[in-house]
């Protein structure tokens, strides 16, 4: 049902020493297929960014895995589209939006990459989306890399008052022998100035968390990930973050367009927080031994 999936936002940015802390531990645990991004690229991606200004017009691209486990992120996303482009017409009137898409399966299936360039009819994108559905997969990891690549060639506006954002809709990671070519897709859109919004589905492990956080940190975007709040779907992985806010996926999206599009960072509305993860207070959370983190 629309306004049912619950979710979570985090910036490693704007805590990025836990970030390299967390990005240690998964590197030392050896998992195979982890990205070639040297802390040092990283470093540099934190230190180059900008302090947020607002942007006039609105790019979004929604790139999602559509294999079989994909299918209630899939139908709600269908069923709230509406609901999103009104509430964005509304706040932001001279936007002009404009909406891609990008949906992706993996080798053996009847597709890997499909995609519908950005338009400006939401009517039009309400139909592209609609037409899609679940199915196919069969093993774990998916064509992460060829999604995320073709996401960042479609026409984004070059403007520099254009807010540029791609929603990355996954529950599971990219092939082993693939992390050069999605590393590689992540740098590109980091050039164009696309800021990735990975939303973590349902039963990701941790290559995918630290591979989905990777893609937000280097291009300047937030992590999303779903929540058992909803009770929809199967069980999702506790991230590893201290402290957040669980709201409606809706409004978690709703609150990143927001944030882009004004250049001002802002908590959730109370009315909207439906449980915390740790204990936030005016925007941080004091954890054991003094150190503090920001949450929103």
């Amino acid at each position: 049902e629309a306004g049912v999936l619950t979710a979570g936002a985090w910036d490693d940015n704007r805590n990025f020493a836990r970030f390299l802390s967390y990005r240690d531990e998964v590197f030392k645990s050896g998992v195979p297929g982890l990205l070639p991004i040297s802390v040092e690229e990283h470093q540099a991606a934190n230190a180059a960014l900008a302090q947020p200004s607002a942007k006039q017009k609105l790019d979004v691209s929604l790139v999602i895995d559509t294999t079989g486990s994909m299918g209630d992120e899939i139908a709600y996303l269908q069923k709230e589209f509406d609901a999103l482009a009104a509430t964005i017409q509304a706040k932001f009137p001279g936007a002009e939006q404009r909406w891609s898409l990008v949906v992706y399966r993996d080798e053996t299936d009847s597709y890997v990459v499909r995609w519908f360039d950005f338009r400006a009819d939401t009517g039009e994108f309400r139909t592209k989306l609609a037409a899609q559905s679940a199915g196919g997969g069969g093993d774990f990891p998916e064509a992460a890399d060829r999604a995320v690549d073709v996401g960042t060639r479609l026409s984004w506006r070059q403007d520099s008052n254009v807010a540029k954002l791609m929603f990355w809709v996954a529950d599971a990671p990219h092939h082993a022998g693939t992390e050069q070519k999605l590393a590689d897709a992540i740098r590109g859109a980091r050039t164009k100035g696309i800021h990735i919004y990975p939303v973590a589905s349902s039963g990701i492990d941790e290559l995918t968390e630290l591979t989905m956080r990777s893609s937000a940190q280097l291009t300047g975007g937030r992590y999303l990930f779903l929540t058992d709040d909803s009770g929809v779907g199967g069980a999702h992985k506790e991230p590893n973050i201290a402290c957040y806010f669980v709201t409606k996926l809706d409004k978690a999206i709703l609150r990143m367009v927001d944030i882009e599009m004004s250049g001002v960072y802002r908590e959730p509305e109370a009315s909207d927080v439906l449980r915390t993860g740790g204990d936030p207070q005016s925007g941080v959370c004091q954890l054991d031994g003094g150190e503090q983190v920001q949450i929103y």
